[in-house]
């Protein structure tokens, strides 16, 4: 590929003219909406977006691109935390007009478009009472969290987003359509389930569905944070033996302005026990009973609610437009040198709205084998992030360092894995991602982005 200058006004007028969707350069309506996304942190700007209409508009950026050599970067529902949905000097596919769902209840699958995020696919999907795995937070994006795993309060009973993925429809480096499945370049399809946005830009989804609610038990139980080691430990001990219909993530934070919140408890550091079930009610009360008998809760506001709901709940409290820096570790268990370092950093976060979450996994994601897709993480029970975020810029580097620090004490009782999806540089945790699968990714990718075009990513690249 030969470099080029910048865009001309003729190679744009180009662009345009071949392009359904819009074609947005800096200064036009629109371009500011389009280059933003969730994290604050992230101010790129693209030479060039294009919103495409279809996967033909896709081929086309691709390949202006490709022949310009220009940095490409993709977004779907522009939650990633890195912020690899934004290219400076490049161009950016905006994908949020394909954001189309279709769902067969027959055969009880759904094909998704690439802008759709889990509110879109949740509101289609729930019509039928059916659900996949992704997710705990309505504006997430369907195509980042898949290509990532997904991680979801469906995961212990039916698996990650990748485990209920049917096939994919993906725009190659070269600008070729073709489809993945497990019959169909089988090689991409085991690269693209977990491999993040690596091998190209998929267009189209097609999930395995599974029937859910339309209501489940969901809520959290806030404990004072006095006993936090003591708290954590036991519910550590809880989840070891919970159903695969329970999933339960433990949020060490401070208490936010909730109706539900004694008022003279708003911003003192707390322990929030999000408890989830996805099955008969009733059972699902005896099952989370326990987590209630701990001591003495603060609040307790555990109850049946519509599973579009509970997905929906937290959307506010993880709103766009803060500053968010996050690092994320893989536990098989949580040791007292584990849990003292959480109650540690937890009690000196640098804002009220900074966490260490811990995540509950297991159950189905480990009935998996590590190599039978590019997720490697198989045998993870929880996973730690450690998750700054604050509004003023001037907080930046005592935000990052604390998580840095935090995630630097947390390594000593982790595997060395980490969820790519909760990872906030945009590069340098390749091999803990991917794991032991990571040589072989860089064989699929020498197949099929030999060059490295897609490379706004946690990346990958093309083995020698």
């Amino acid at each position: 590929m030969a470099t080029k200058a910048p865009i001309d006004d003729p190679e744009y007028e180009t662009l345009a003219r071949h392009v359904h969707g819009e074609v947005l350069r800096p200064g036009d309506d629109g371009y500011e909406d389009a280059r933003s996304i969730w994290n604050a942190m992230i101010d790129r700007k693209p030479a060039v977006i294009v919103r495409p209409t279809g996967t033909a508009d896709v081929v086309t950026g691709v390949e202006f691109a490709y022949d310009r050599d220009l940095p490409l970067s993709v977004k779907g529902g522009g939650h990633n935390v890195a912020g690899n949905a934004i290219c400076d000097d490049g161009l950016t596919l905006d994908l949020s007009s394909m954001s189309s769902v279709r769902v067969d209840p027959t055969t009880e699958t759904a094909r998704v478009g690439p802008g759709a995020t889990m509110a879109d696919l949740d509101h289609e999907t729930q019509a039928f009472g059916l659900a996949t795995p992704g997710g705990v937070i309505s504006t997430t994006g369907v195509a980042g969290i898949t290509l990532g795993g997904g991680i979801g309060w469906l995961s212990r009973k039916y698996g990650l987003s990748i485990d209920n993925l049917r096939s994919v429809e993906v725009v190659t480096a070269d600008g070729e359509v073709v489809t993945a499945s497990e019959d169909e370049n089988p090689d991409l399809f085991w690269a693209i389930r977990g491999g993040s946005g690596n091998f190209g830009i998929v267009t189209s989804f097609e999930f395995d569905l599974h029937e859910v609610g339309p209501e489940v038990l969901f809520g959290p139980i806030v404990y004072p944070y006095d006993d936090a080691s003591d708290l954590l430990a036991r519910y550590e001990e809880f989840a070891r033996d919970a159903p695969r219909e329970c999933a339960v993530w433990a949020n060490s934070v401070a208490a936010p302005p909730l109706p539900f919140i004694p008022e003279d408890v708003h911003g003192t550091t707390v322990l929030v026990l999000m408890g989830f079930y996805a099955g008969d009610l009733d059972e699902g009360e005896a099952v989370l009973e326990p987590l209630r008998e701990f001591g003495d809760p603060i609040a307790d506001a555990v109850g049946p609610m519509r599973y579009t709901e509970a997905q929906s709940l937290m959307d506010d409290l993880y709103a766009e437009g803060a500053r968010n820096y996050w690092k994320a570790s893989n536990f098989t268990a949580l040791g007292e040198e584990t849990i003292d370092t959480i109650v540690e950093y937890a009690e000196r976060a640098p804002t009220p709205e900074s966490e260490i979450l811990v995540h509950q996994v297991g159950g189905a994601v480990n009935d998996v084998e590590p190599g039978a897709t590019a997720y490697p993480h198989r045998n993870t029970e929880y996973i730690a992030t450690v998750a700054a975020r604050w509004e003023d810029p001037a907080n930046d580097d005592e935000c990052i360092a604390w998580v840095r620090e935090c995630h630097d004490a947390l390594a000593a009782g982790a595997t060395g894995g980490t969820y790519v999806n909760f990872e906030g540089d945009s590069e340098g945790s390749e091999r803990n991602a991917y794991g032991e699968n990571y040589d072989r990714l860089g064989e699929t990718k020498t197949a099929y982005d030999p060059e490295n075009v897609f490379r706004q990513n946690q990346n990958v690249k093309p083995a020698e």
